[in-house]
């Protein structure tokens, strides 16, 4: 046991000894390899980066090969394109030079020709001039003839050249205003005879054919109340019901001792409409207060303009009238609710459309033309009260900005007299306006106006010398005047009428038509005793 225990120790001390010099050897080693890596590796590098440079010398050698070739190549064409275009121009110049030298030789060629008619007009101007003085010197002698002449004519005469003029001129104009009138007279007559009967059958068969209704309507309007308490609720705590109804619509509400009745006043009649339209609702509804107000107020506009909207459109269909404006159709509608002589502005104008169509028709003219024309005569008075200017200037303004055609334009300029009637179919919707207007129930007058109306045309008859009387007779449709016989003659008489018609024409603004009669009557009146 004690020789075995030895052996293992001495074994122990070996391997000791072995791991310290492994120990030594490894550290030794990896010392080496730190210290000669790097250089190892440099070297490497240094290799490395002149194999780089040699490939990069030798690319850019190549490269430069390559961009002197190409250079060259270049260089070459370029050479080339501009002998070329060298060349062109030489060819180009050349050509122009032969046109410089053809021209100056035309210039020179023309040079000459004038020159030569420079010579002969000078020798006419030279003729001329001697034929002027031989003229001006006979045209001297011919005015001193003349001159004795009027003088010995003025001594035989006993008066003065002017005189002579102004005693031919007057006596040349007075026969002529005779032979005139005279001339006048006869050709209106011999019209008359051929053209009455013919006006009269065509309009017959026009009125014969439509007839309409008409609805009279007023600048005020009237809603029912249930009982007069409503009256108050209406009117609201301290008036801020009323005030808002009137702000919100821009109308006067007329709350007077009349029971169970509001009126409604205001000129513009859309306006009118929304607030009876509103006022209605409000009432069914009960709940009357400015909020509720507004919003019924809102609810009313909406519908008004759907009504306006689908009128517009209703009219043109049912007068078969394609192409309109939708926005034209618009104006249209508003006609619905305006009212001229208490006559209704739309159902005038359709009536209007429907008569212009059928005497167009007999007349072989264009039947929807004349139906257009008919209906957008009066466009104007559905926007009067918003915009300046008579409904004649409003209406033509609104046709040429939504494109209708010149007949439609003209037809509404002179359905009045404004403008001339360029147009056959301006004529008929002359005629068919006043055939709407003047027959009897289509409009309502105001007294006021209707007297102011018959004192004017009175006036007028009376301004004239030779009037002694004048009466308007049918409510203002016949004028008939009395005029001294001593001062008018019978051709003066029918002269007197035709300026009477005239003035009143330009003067006034009238339904229908206004016949002038002019009475000369001549009494010789003798008492035997």
């Amino acid at each position: 046991m004690i020789i075995f225990a030895e052996s293992a120790q001495g074994l122990a001390g070996l391997d000791f000894l072995w791991i310290a010099l492994m120990l030594v050897a490894g550290l030794a080693i990896g010392f080496l390899v730190f210290m000669f890596v790097p250089f190892f590796k440099k070297r490497r590098a240094e290799v490395n980066a002149k194999k780089i440079i040699r490939d990069a010398e030798i690319k850019a050698e190549h490269i430069t090969k390559n961009a002197q070739l190409d250079g060259k190549q270049l260089a070459q064409e370029l050479k080339n394109d501009v002998e070329k275009e060298l060349r062109e121009r030489k060819a180009e110049i050349a050509s122009q030079q032969n046109q410089l030298l053809q021209r100056e030789q035309n210039i020179d060629r023309r040079d000459a020709q004038l020159q030569q008619k420079e010579d002969a007009l000078d020798e006419k101007n030279e003729m001329l001039s001697r034929r002027i003085k031989d003229c001006d010197k006979k045209e001297a002698q011919l005015q001193e003839k003349i001159d004795s002449i009027i003088v010995e004519l003025e001594k035989v005469a006993n008066m003065t050249t002017q005189q002579a003029k102004d005693e031919l001129f007057a006596r040349v104009e007075s026969k002529m205003s005779k032979e005139i009138a005279v001339f006048m007279k006869n050709k209106e007559e011999e019209a008359k005879e051929k053209v009455n009967q013919e006006a009269q059958e065509l309009l017959g068969l026009a009125l014969s054919k439509y007839a309409q209704d008409v609805t009279t309507e007023r600048t005020v309007s009237t809603v029912a109340l249930p009982n007069d308490e409503m009256k108050g609720r209406i009117i609201g705590r301290e008036g801020r019901n009323i005030r808002t109804i009137e702000q919100l619509l821009g109308v006067d509400l007329i709350i007077d001792d009349t029971p169970e009745v509001i009126s409604i006043s205001c000129f513009d009649p859309i306006r009118r409409e929304i607030a009876r339209k509103s006022l209605e609702l409000l009432i069914k509804d009960g709940r009357i207060q400015p909020g509720r107000i507004e919003e019924i107020v809102e609810k009313c506009k909406n519908e008004v303009n759907e009504t306006i909207h689908k009128t517009g459109q209703d009219v043109a269909f049912k007068l078969g009238l394609p192409r309109i404006n939708k926005d034209l159709l618009d104006y249209v509608g508003r006609l619905r609710y305006r009212t001229s002589y208490g006559q209704n502005a739309l159902d005038h104008s359709i009536e209007v459309a429907y008569l212009s169509g059928i005497m167009a028709a007999e007349l072989g003219l264009d039947q929807t033309l004349a139906k257009r024309a008919g209906l957008l005569h009066d466009i104007g008075k559905s926007c009067d009260f918003e915009m300046e200017g008579s409904h004649v200037e409003i209406g033509a303004r609104l046709a040429k900005k939504y494109g209708e055609p010149d007949v439609v334009i003209n037809a509404i300029e002179s359905h009045h007299g404004d403008v001339e009637a360029k147009y056959v179919i301006s004529h008929i919707v002359q005629a068919a306006d006043t055939l709407s207007a003047a027959r009897p129930g289509a409009r309502s007058e105001i007294l006021e106006n209707y007297i102011k109306r018959i004192e004017k045309l009175e006036e007028i008859c009376k301004s004239y010398d030779g009037v002694y009387q004048s009466y308007a007779m049918q409510s203002g449709r016949e004028l008939r005047v009395m005029v001294i016989p001593d001062k008018i003659d019978d051709v003066g008489a029918f002269k007197l009428a035709r300026d009477i018609k005239e003035r009143i024409e330009n003067e006034m603004t009238y339904p229908g038509q206004i016949k002038v009669s002019v009475i000369r009557e001549y009494r010789a009146i003798e008492t035997a005793k």
